[in-house]
């Protein structure tokens, strides 16, 4: 359950950051981010961190440890122990934005809502992507969509981050991910490359299936016969 875990924390953290929202049930009167399209039958996990807060409230013998806690450990401890994976490697990984475009539905909510984005950025998004319509239509991810480069960190720095989940590395106030995004941006723009490299390799080389495990397919569609 290791990616799904880090999976919904990331969630949780998009949307009025890190507050334990993403676990929350539609009722009559209220729509959660359960449900939301990006969401929508592909979060898992929830029963894991169920069983987690029963394990921390016994242990605890009250209700002192917030479901946004213990999604952050449990997202902490999952890529520690699953996936090998360290905050160097999701950022730089994150990286692969810098190619590439992005589909209106993915980045209206950024350029009409968040308050951490450069306004004259913002606009310029406005034209190719109104608040209703034209779901399909694309912008780039960065100032140099064709060109594999670090402009994506600088992007973040300047608060030009298309995406909410890529603003998110960059904060402004030199906590978390931020001495990372100005070292990859502007201290040291050709690591970030070489960092990319290694993290692929290493993102490549988990959980994989060796000798007898799994089977080569002779259709990418289908389980062989």
């Amino acid at each position: 359950m290791g990616a799904s875990l880090l999976r919904l924390y990331f969630h949780d953290c998009f949307v009025n950051d890190c507050d334990g929202s993403v676990l929350l049930d539609d009722t009559a009167n209220f729509t959660g981010e359960k449900t939301t399209f990006p969401n929508l039958n592909s979060l898992r996990g929830f029963e894991v961190v169920d069983q987690i807060k029963s394990a921390v409230n016994q242990a605890c013998s009250a209700n002192v440890v917030s479901y946004a806690d213990i999604l952050a450990v449990a997202a902490r401890d999952s890529v520690n122990l699953s996936h090998g994976l360290n905050l160097t490697d999701l950022v730089v990984l994150s990286a692969g934005h810098t190619i590439g475009l992005a589909r209106c539905s993915t980045f209206r909510d950024r350029i009409y809502n968040d308050t951490n984005i450069n306004y004259k950025f913002a606009t310029s998004f406005k034209y190719n992507c109104p608040i209703t319509g034209g779901d399909s239509n694309t912008n780039p991810l960065d100032l140099t969509t064709a060109r594999f480069d670090s402009q994506y960190f600088r992007d973040l720095i300047a608060k030009k981050g298309l995406l909410h989940s890529d603003q998110k590395l960059f904060k402004g106030n030199g906590s978390g991910s931020d001495p990372l995004v100005k070292y990859y941006g502007y201290i040291n723009p050709y690591k970030s490359l070489t960092d990319f490299s290694a993290s692929m390799i290493k993102m490549g080389n988990m959980k994989r299936l060796t000798g007898n495990d799994g089977e080569i397919r002779m259709n990418c569609r289908k389980v062989n016969n």
